[in-house]
């Protein structure tokens, strides 16, 4: 299935029920006073992050939702019954913003995790709120409060650990076919991937973790160029980024555009986009090696290293041919590892 990663919704919670006017009427008892009970509340507009959902396809189909009114108060003092409550399911990591004001008003990150996003209104008062000394009979009431209505953007952020980034045809889907069972579409043209990819890298049993393919990245990407702009807020989650490089960039990828000046221009975008991306552990992972000669990969592969001054991990490797792609793999998860390590230890 195709990932759909943003949509708008239109929430509204449902209206309190009216309060009522009665009056109690029983044989035997001529002065039975005012009995007319309260409205019911309105059903509230609740999200619920859901783990078996990956995008948010379903709301293309469906934008409105609209929880039930509670019922209007009767006589003999009996309140309405409240309206129910509306839930709507989304993936986990679906971040949830008021279109009006462009406020982030949540996100929903853990599996069954929830958020209200319209409240339902207060039902209305029956008149036997308004009995007093001077006023015995009493015809007052009040109509339940209108319920809130929001207009919501739904954006899905990935909850990858490792992502990948990189020019287009720089090799991610390739690298993700050889280190995952994911399958994401392979071509010698640019932007094959059009939408992100997951894969589980299972390095042993009870040892895994999550990698995204991300849609390719062109110079301006982070002003809306190409078709990796609205992609690059997936990487904001990972923990961990892999910059993949073709160290011989030909035809059908960036042509004329050396290893090291590729490196320079993502981070550009990087750093426009989001400057606590830039903060994020990246290695760098010299792709298509086997164009060359081995001697040859490995001197050029140290020249760009050496030019861009990188002190983080970097690799040099065939994704096609799946060499030194396992190396990353393990080193990845001996990584995430050791960061959940220091988060137990800080809590």
């Amino acid at each position: 299935m195709k990932l759909v990663d943003e949509a708008e919704i239109e929430v509204i919670a449902g209206n309190g029920g009216n309060g009522c006017v009665g009056f109690r009427r029983e044989k035997f008892i001529p002065l039975g006073g005012p009995d007319g009970g309260d409205g019911g509340t309105g059903g509230s507009v609740w999200l619920v992050a859901d783990e078996n959902l990956n995008t948010l396809v379903d709301f293309r189909h469906q934008k409105t939702f609209r929880a039930q009114r509670g019922e209007n108060g009767m006589g003999r003092q009996m309140y309405g019954k409240g309206g129910e409550d509306l839930t709507i399911a989304v993936p986990v990591g679906t971040v949830i913003i008021h279109v009006e004001t462009d406020e982030v008003i949540g996100d929903l990150t853990r599996h069954g995790e929830r958020l209200l996003v319209a409240k339902g209104g207060k039902g209305g008062l029956g008149n036997m709120h308004f009995r007093s000394s001077v006023n015995r009979a009493p015809r007052q009431s009040t109509s339940g409060e209108a319920g809130e209505q929001r207009r919501l953007r739904l954006e899905l952020k990935l909850l990858a650990d490792v992502g990948l980034l990189g020019f287009p045809n720089a090799g991610k889907s390739t690298f993700i076919r050889a280190v995952s069972a994911a399958t994401p579409k392979v071509a010698d043209y640019p932007f094959t991937t059009l939408y992100p990819n997951l894969g589980v890298v299972s390095v042993e049993p009870h040892r895994s973790f999550v990698v995204a393919d991300i849609p390719g990245l062109i110079e301006g990407a982070a002003d809306g160029a190409g078709l990796g702009a609205q992609f690059l807020r997936h990487l904001q989650r990972t923990r961990l980024l892999l910059h993949l490089v073709d160290i011989v960039p030909m035809e059908g990828g960036v042509e004329g555009v050396s290893a090291v000046e590729q490196v320079r221009a993502i981070e550009r975008e990087l750093e426009k986009h989001d400057p606590e991306l830039m903060a994020k552990p990246r290695w760098l992972v010299l792709n298509k090696a086997d164009l060359l000669f081995e001697d040859e990969a490995r001197a050029l592969a140290e020249s760009i290293v050496a030019e861009l001054e990188w002190r983080a991990p970097w690799y040099l490797v065939s994704a096609l041919g799946r060499e030194g792609t396992w190396p990353i793999m393990l080193s990845a998860m001996n990584f995430l590892d050791r960061l959940n390590e220091d988060a137990e230890d800080d809590e």
